[in-house]
């Protein structure tokens, strides 16, 4: 016989989602998820390429990658942090849109070889591949980010590889995986993010030649 889980207390609800109760957490969101929606509010100019949907969704895989970071133990506590991510991933996705008249001069040019690529995503990233042996640099850019990108979640891991990796366009990105360019747009600055934090400085990873 199937054993029945006992219902958490609020206290322990809590808890056990920082704790990466994936159920927990699962449980925290359905509850006070459609409040931070609805707190949410979107230019009319930006509505056609962000939908609110586009931004919980996002935020809900932060909160999942993130939940270790919750100092608080109160519903209100909680929906403030979610609320937070929300915005953040909003005001990352507006801040692109504005760009897009703007492109970045780098997309423009034909890259070399595939290292290119990588090398040009590690200084996105802030990971400076210029040593004293900028060749080892572009050598070991491609194992080092392979590596670091795997571990992103399966939407994030996409967006990169598409945008970043392969140059297409956010348009092209959008259409392929069937999100909006609002909703590549967070992902991209989420996964960058991520990124980041999993490469650390980049000083340990190049070889330096005499």
């Amino acid at each position: 016989m199937t054993e029945t889980r006992p219902t958490p207390s609020a206290d322990d609800l809590f808890s056990q989602a920082v704790g990466s109760d994936i159920d927990c957490l699962t449980a925290l969101l359905k509850t006070h998820g459609p409040r931070v929606r609805r707190r949410l509010s979107i230019n009319p100019l930006w509505q056609s390429s962000i939908d609110a949907e586009d931004v919980m969704q996002v935020t809900y895989t932060e909160a999942f990658l993130h939940i270790d970071q919750l100092s608080g133990r109160t519903a209100e506590a909680f929906v403030a942090w979610l609320t937070r991510i929300a915005e953040n991933n909003l005001r990352d996705a507006i801040k692109e849109l504005t760009r897009q008249k703007r492109p970045d001069p780098r997309r423009r040019m034909q890259r070399a070889n595939a290292e290119d690529s990588y090398c040009t995503l590690l200084e996105t990233v802030g990971v400076s591949t210029t040593t004293s042996s900028r060749l080892a640099g572009a050598r070991e850019a491609q194992g080092l980010l392979e590596t670091a990108i795997e571990q992103l979640p399966e939407t994030y891991r996409k967006v990169v590889r598409l945008y970043d990796l392969d140059g297409l366009s956010v348009q092209s990105v959008a259409k392929t995986l069937g999100r909006s360019v609002g909703a590549i747009y967070m992902l991209r600055a989420r996964a960058l993010e991520r990124l980041r934090n999993i490469l650390g400085s980049g000083s340990k990873f190049f070889t330096d030649s005499a």
